[in-house]
């Protein structure tokens, strides 16, 4: 049994270690042409897409944006995302729980991001696996709905761990769901001393300028050569 336990910590390390090198390469490539790449995170229905929709209807006359759509299977979000006027591509990853760094890289080189733009990642709804592959972004941003649990960082505590931002969305409904805002923000903060934090209701509005001040002040750092 120990044989075959060794033997699974090693395949482990070996797929993040493969997957790893393609994401520096990502890396470099999305660096040396000024592309703020962002991998969005979340468990399914946290309102990633009509976040990024709004955001994109938002910005979309001051900013080139690209969008690549990761989901098990259909490309109705990427098709939510072309609605907008904004380019994007669909992988659809079957049975895989996640996008890993070698499909973003084929992604890459169909949807040809521009350079000095912004590149959305929109990761599987998944808060456990995408926490442990790299793509080559810059960072993640965990997508947290009040209509989850207010303790899911401490339930998944890999991913805020892992996240630089955490949008909690859909306050908007926080008069209709039990969710309490203060111990949220708390065990984010628990978890990850550092997460930067932001209340937005994606479908009022409520929120959306610091969201894009974010976004700017990201885009200005890459300007500035800022390490990845």
């Amino acid at each position: 049994m120990t044989d075959v336990n060794d033997r699974l910590v090693q395949l482990e390390i070996d797929v993040l270690a493969a997957n790893n090198e393609v994401a520096d390469e990502n890396r470099v490539y999305f660096s040396s042409n000024g592309i703020l790449a962002l991998n969005l995170v979340s468990s399914p229905g946290s309102g990633k897409t009509t976040l990024l929709c709004k955001t994109i209807d938002d910005i979309k006359d001051e900013i080139k944006l690209a969008v690549i759509e990761g989901d098990q299977q259909t490309i109705n979000d990427a098709e939510r995302i072309r609605a907008t006027g904004c380019k994007a591509i669909q992988i659809n990853t079957g049975e895989g729980c996640h996008l890993d760094a070698q499909m973003v890289r084929e992604a890459v080189e169909k949807l040809h991001p521009e350079q000095n733009s912004i590149l959305f990642i929109e990761n599987v709804g998944n808060l456990v696996c995408p926490a442990a592959f790299d793509l080559g972004e810059k960072c993640k941003v965990v997508v947290l709905s009040v209509t989850e649990g207010d303790d899911k960082p401490l339930k998944y505590p890999s991913m805020f761990a892992a996240s630089r931002l955490m949008i909690l969305n859909k306050i908007d409904l926080l008069p209709y769901v039990d969710f309490s805002v203060e111990k949220c923000l708390e065990y984010a903060r628990r978890v990850n001393p550092d997460i930067q934090i932001l209340q937005v209701s994606a479908t009022k509005g409520d929120g959306m300028k610091a969201w894009i001040q974010w976004l700017k002040t990201e885009m200005v750092s890459d300007m500035l050569n800022e390490p990845y």
